[in-house]
C-alpha cells in the first residue's frame, strides 16, 4: 500500500528505483485519489486521459537505468502552461476548446526527465486574483476546510499537492499568486528570479511580473522541480543564466521590515506565528535584524497600476478571431463587443479596463510613470539593502489565514491588500520563497515568506530547508 502522506520526490524516487513499487501503480493511486476528492475540492479541470501511458513510459526509463529524479513522479500543472496537444484556457470562457500547439519549455524539460502529467489545474481567470474565485469552471477549495478558498491565481495547483492529488506542481506567480496559497493550503511555494524559468509557453498576464515556479510538501521538493525547469532559453529573450554552483552559507543575515510591526490588517495570530517564526529562524542559525525599507509601502499601488496595464495590452488579443469563443455580431466591432464581453469575467473586464485608463493618453505619466518610478526606487532600495549584509527578507506570507469563500468577492480593494507582502519580489524581479510555519487555533495554515537578491534563488533553498528542520 502507498502512503501518499508520507511521500516526497526524493522518497518516491528511490521507491521507484529499488522497485518498491513502478510509476504505474503509483499514478493508479494518485489517479484513485483524484476521482474521490476532487469533486469536492476542484482542484482539477481535467485529469489526463494518458496517464498510464506516461506512466509505463517512464517505467520503460527506470528499468533501463536512465531515471532522473522526477522519472515517474506525478505532477499538476497549472491551466495557463502549454502543453502541446492538450487544451488549455487559463480558467477562461474566452479560451473554451483551446488546445496548445506547442510546449511551454518547462513543460518539454518535465517531459525529457520523464515526469508524468497528472492533468491541468484550475485558477482565477488568466491567473487574476488570490482566491481562485474568479475562475469560469468554479472555486477551488482548501482541503483543510472546504469553507475556505485555497487561494490564488494557482489555488488549483496549491490545493493539489495538499490533498495529495499530486507530488508536485507547477504554478505562475504574478503578485503571489504561488507562495499565496501555498500559504493558504500549507504547502511549499517558490518563485524564482525573475528569468530563472523561461515564460515561454505560459499565457501572459503580466510579462514584466509573470513567473513560473514550483509547488511542493517540501523545500527539496520545490528545489527538485526548480532545478529541472530553470535556465536560459533562446524563445524567451527575458531568460538568463542561472548559478549552477550552490554557496554554504554556515550564517544568514535576515531582515525584518519596520513596516510590519505597524502593517494594518495583520491578523493577530499571523503576527504571533511570524514571532515564532523568526525565533526559529534563530535557532537554526541565522541572525535576525530589524531593517527600513520605506519605498515597500509603494509596492501594492505600483503594482496594481503596472499590472493591470500589462493586462489591457496583453489580452488584446482574444478577439475570438483566430481561436477560442467566437460571437456573431452585426459587423466586426460587434464581434469583438459581444466575444469580449461573453468571454472575460468581471476581474478581468476590471483590469483591462483599468489598465486601457492608465495607459491612456493624459494619464500615462500621471498614473504608468510614476508606478515605472516607484518600481525603480524599489528595486534600488533593496539592492542597497542585500549588498549592506542583509541575506534576505523575512514577512508573513499572507496578512490573514485562508478567508471564507465568498467574503471579499464585493470588496475587490481588500482582496488586492491581500497581496502587500508578496507583491514586492515580483516588482522587483528576485525570488521568494513561502514555508509552512505552523497553523491557526483553528487548524488554518499559515506560512513564512523569505525574499533574497535576484540570482540568489539556492539561499532561499538552504533556509527553507534550515527553518523545515527547526520546526521538525
Amino acid at each position: 500500500m502507498i502512503d501518499l502522506t508520507m511521500l516526497t520526490i526524493t522518497k518516491a524516487h528511490d521507491a521507484l528505483v529499488q522497485g518498491a513499487f513502478s510509476a504505474r501503480e503509483l499514478a493508479e493511486v494518485y489517479l484513485k485519489e483524484i476521482e474521490k476528492e476532487n469533486p469536492r475540492i476542484n482542484a482539477y479541470l481535467e485529469v489526463f486521459d494518458d496517464v498510464r501511458e506516461q506512466a509505463e513510459a517512464a517505467d520503460k526509463k527506470i528499468q533501463a537505468g536512465k531515471a532522473s529524479l522526477l522519472t515517474g513522479i506525478p505532477l499538476a500543472i497549472k491551466d495557463t502552461i502549454l502543453i502541446e496537444g492538450r487544451r488549455v484556457g487559463a480558467a477562461s470562457k474566452i479560451l473554451e476548446g483551446y488546445i496548445a500547439p506547442y510546449d511551454a519549455t518547462a513543460i518539454k524539460k518535465l517531459k525529457v526527465a520523464g515526469a508524468v502529467f497528472l492533468g491541468r489545474t484550475n485558477c482565477d481567470e488568466f491567473a487574476m486574483g488570490s482566491s481562485t474565485e474568479n475562475s469560469a469552471y468554479g472555486v477551488t477549495k482548501n482541503p483543510h476546510d472546504t469553507n475556505r478558498v485555497a487561494g490564488g491565481s494557482s489555488g488549483g495547483s496549491a490545493a493539489a499537492v495538499a490533498a495529495h492529488l499530486a507530488l508536485g506542481a507547477l504554478g505562475s506567480d504574478t503578485g503571489g499568486s504561488i507562495r499565496q496559497p501555498a500559504a493558504f493550503c500549507g504547502v511549499v511555494g517558490f518563485k524564482p528570479t525573475y528569468g530563472a524559468v523561461s515564460r515561454s509557453g505560459l499565457i501572459a498576464m503580466s510579462s514584466s511580473l509573470d513567473c513560473i515556479g514550483p509547488l511542493g510538501q517540501t523545500v527539496a521538493d520545490a528545489e527538485i522541480l526548480f532545478q529541472e525547469i530553470q535556465g536560459k532559453d533562446p524563445l524567451d529573450s527575458t531568460s538568463v543564466e542561472t548559478k549552477s554552483e550552490k554557496q554554504k552559507v554556515k550564517k544568514f543575515v535576515i531582515g525584518v521590515p519596520k513596516m510590519i510591526a505597524v502593517a494594518e490588517g495583520l491578523a493577530k495570530e499571523v503576527r504571533e506565528n511570524f514571532e515564532m517564526a523568526l525565533a526559529l529562524l534563530k535557532k537554526s542559525g541565522c541572525e535576525v535584524r530589524e531593517i527600513a525599507l520605506p519605498s515597500l509601502s509603494y509596492a501594492l499601488a505600483a503594482y496594481y497600476v503596472i499590472m493591470p496595464a500589462e493586462v489591457s495590452t496583453n489580452l488584446a488579443r482574444f478577439d475570438g478571431v483566430k481561436y477560442g469563443l467566437h460571437l456573431s455580431g452585426a459587423n466586426l466591432l460587434d464581434d469583438y463587443q459581444k466575444t469580449r464581453g461573453a468571454g472575460f469575467g468581471e476581474e478581468a473586464r476590471r483590469r483591462i479596463l483599468l489598465g486601457t485608463f492608465v495607459l491612456s493618453s493624459g494619464y500615462y505619466d500621471a498614473y504608468y510613470g510614476k508606478a515605472a518610478a516607484a518600481r525603480r526606487s524599489i528595486q534600488d532600495e533593496l539592492a542597497r539593502v542585500f549588498a549592506s549584509g542583509i541575506d534576505m527578507i523575512a514577512t508573513p506570507t499572507t496578512p490573514t489565514p485562508a478567508f471564507k469563500i465568498g467574503a471579499k468577492t464585493n470588496n475587490p480593494l481588500a482582496m488586492y491588500l491581500g497581496d502587500v507582502f508578496t507583491v514586492t519580489a515580483n516588482i522587483a524581479g528576485i525570488p521568494a520563497i513561502s514555508v509552512p510555519s505552523g497553523k491557526t487555533k483553528s487548524g488554518l495554515p499559515l506560512g513564512l515568506q523569505l525574499m533574497a537578491a535576484a540570482g540568489n534563488d539556492h539561499a532561499l533553498f538552504e533556509a527553507g530547508k534550515r527553518f523545515e528542520t527547526a520546526r521538525a
